[in-house]
């Protein structure tokens, strides 16, 4: 009897909880979970953005003109006459006739060196001339009058010539013992001092003509083929401030077996600020080309496929693949896959596909 109590008990409850709920409030629920979804998705699209959002970009005109590739070398300023004059025989110093920053000119002589034994031997022979000379004449007037013998004034005449050539062999040994400057230009540099013994090879007195003045550097093997007599060069030097164009002047055929490299010189104008020794920033044009289109190294992008560009097509960008030439001075040759008049991307092409709309910022022309 007690189970059959309880049974329509537990039917009761059942029928009150399917009892339908009040409408006002199931929407009062629905439209707050309306809400915090409306919530969530503007969240969402604040942190992950809109997709059909415009990228912001900049664009430049692609333009056709020169092009030009540079070899840059360091080099250093050279004087075209820079010699050390020496004796050319050891000797002690007696006269020092220069000091340093004196201008000489060629044949100037700037210090002798002893050479009293050959001044005694030239003025013996000074007058063994003077005799022979005298003998001479007068053979030759008594010859003149057929007076004496053919051998006799022949005689006369050998002695005379053989004591000329001893003299002038004497006055050239004794020219050794000068320091003589072989240009026209300045004492840049002299250690000499009165009663030093010099020796040739050892001491001598550096004479520097500044008026004519070149670069010299060094070239790799590798631009052999490229640079040469007559390219373009542009100079740079730093402790001057001071730069100027110009071309190569002269460029070694043959390779140094050492280095790897061939010499070029440069002449410089005659500018006062210019010293030897002075270091020399050299560009050398390798390349060049008239009418080409360059474009910003950054605006090129790289994939396995091969190198590629976006420009601007009326707010939508463009992807077009390009033949990369040379690259120098952060702008690279383009071969083919662009044309002068586009719109090419400098900045923001690494943040967009090719179809992305773009918002040009800024534009170069």
């Amino acid at each position: 009897m007690k189970k059959l109590i309880y049974i329509p008990a537990l039917l009761l409850l059942a029928a009150c909880s399917n009892k339908p709920k009040d409408k006002k409030a199931e929407l009062a629920d629905l439209q707050k979970k309306q809400a915090e979804i409306a919530g969530k998705i503007t969240k969402l699209q604040s942190e992950v953005g809109d997709s059909t959002k415009a990228v912001e970009v900049s664009v430049a005109e692609v333009k056709s003109g020169a092009f030009t590739n540079y070899v840059q070398i360091q080099g250093k300023i050279d004087a075209q006459d820079n010699v050390i004059a020496y004796p050319q025989s050891p000797g002690t110093i007696t006269n020092i006739y220069v000091k340093p920053g004196q201008h000489v000119s060629k044949g100037q002589v700037m210090a002798q060196l002893d050479n009293s034994v050959l001044q005694q031997q030239i003025a013996q022979s000074e007058a063994q001339v003077s005799l022979n000379q005298t003998l001479y004449q007068r053979q030759k007037n008594l010859w003149d009058q057929k007076i004496g013998t053919e051998v006799q004034f022949l005689q006369s005449q050998t002695n005379l010539q053989a004591s000329k050539k001893a003299l002038s062999a004497l006055r050239q040994q004794a020219n050794l013992y000068r320091i003589v400057s072989p240009i026209s230009g300045t004492v840049d540099q002299m250690d000499l001092k009165l009663g030093q013994v010099a020796q040739p090879g050892a001491n001598g007195i550096r004479i520097v003509n500044a008026d004519v003045l070149k670069v010299k550097a060094d070239v790799p093997e590798s631009y052999a083929g490229s640079v040469g007599t007559g390219n373009e060069v542009m100079i740079l030097i730093p402790d001057a401030k001071d730069s100027l164009k110009t071309k190569v002047t002269f460029a070694a055929k043959a390779i140094d077996p050492t280095s790897r490299s061939f010499a070029v010189e440069i002449k410089l104008p005659v500018r006062k600020t210019l010293r030897p020794n002075m270091t020399a920033i050299i560009k050398i044009a390798d390349y060049s080309k008239a009418n080409t289109i360059s474009i910003p190294v950054k605006a090129v992008q790289r994939s396995e496929n091969g190198d590629y560009v976006y420009v601007n097509e009326n707010g939508v960008a463009k992807r077009k693949t390009v033949k990369v030439g040379v690259t120098y001075g952060g702008l690279s040759e383009i071969l083919s896959g662009l044309k002068a008049g586009e719109q090419l991307v400098t900045e923001g092409a690494a943040d967009i596909e090719d179809g992305d709309k773009v918002k040009v910022l800024q534009s170069a022309n």
